[in-house]
């Protein structure tokens, strides 16, 4: 698949089959993922990937302590707020979700239902946790960044798909104590990941994206 094919086709998948991706194209995820440019060359990320009972287990955990009101505390810290077209993209995002599940405004219930998914892991087989070196900072993350978009083009390119969970990155001491994960470990997101389920509805909408000249100064 070309690059261009990959960008235009890959979204983010919130219904997922239970068949697992074959092993040998997890892996050439990761080798294509691994090609993606650092600073200085430092390559920080780290990664969790689970399979089969692995990540049933996880998903059981992570939902349990999600769903008893744990308050999220992440490594990196969430955006403050949202305002002018960062937020009007945001409440379209959110609206065509819950259009797409036939979720009301006020049906409260739904949208609390509908948020503990993201710790179910929409139903996918596989997870990776991305982590990267406490000391390396803001720039560890960026470099996490490019690495997960990466991820996700190479998971597109050879028909897999994926979907990028910042909810996962709420609870860092909860998954560092879970997989045994040294202290100095910064959870930056998880990517859930496998073959989307195409029938199901919220897999049938897709976001916009800001025409170039809505984003590009041009100095000539």
């Amino acid at each position: 698949m070309e690059l261009e094919q990959a960008l235009t086709t890959r979204y983010s998948a919130r219904k997922f089959l239970r068949r697992e991706v074959e092993r040998a194209t997890i892996e050439r995820i990761l080798e294509l993922a691994q090609r993606t440019a650092s600073w200085c060359n430092t390559q920080p990320w780290q990664l969790i990937v689970t399979s089969g009972d692995a990540t049933r287990k996880f998903r059981d955990a992570i939902t349990a302590h999600a769903a008893a009101g744990a308050p999220a505390q992440p490594d990196f810290a969430f955006p403050e707020r949202y305002e002018g077209d960062y937020r009007t993209r945001r409440v379209r995002c959110g609206v065509q979700l819950y259009q797409a599940l036939g979720i009301g405004r006020e049906d409260r219930a739904a949208a609390r239902a509908q948020a503990l998914e993201n710790f179910r892991l929409f139903d996918a087989p596989h997870v990776a946790l991305l982590t990267t070196e406490a000391a390396l900072g803001f720039w560890g993350g960026v470099d996490c960044g490019l690495y997960i978009n990466s991820f996700m083009l190479a998971a597109r390119s050879l028909g897999v798909d994926s979907i990028a969970q910042a909810a996962l990155a709420s609870y860092p001491d909860f998954v560092r104590e879970y997989f045994g994960l040294p202290d100095n470990r910064r959870l930056v997101c998880g990517i859930s990941f496998g073959y989307a389920d195409t029938t199901h509805s919220i897999n049938q909408y897709r976001t916009e994206r800001e025409n170039i000249d809505g984003v590009v100064r041009w100095e000539d």
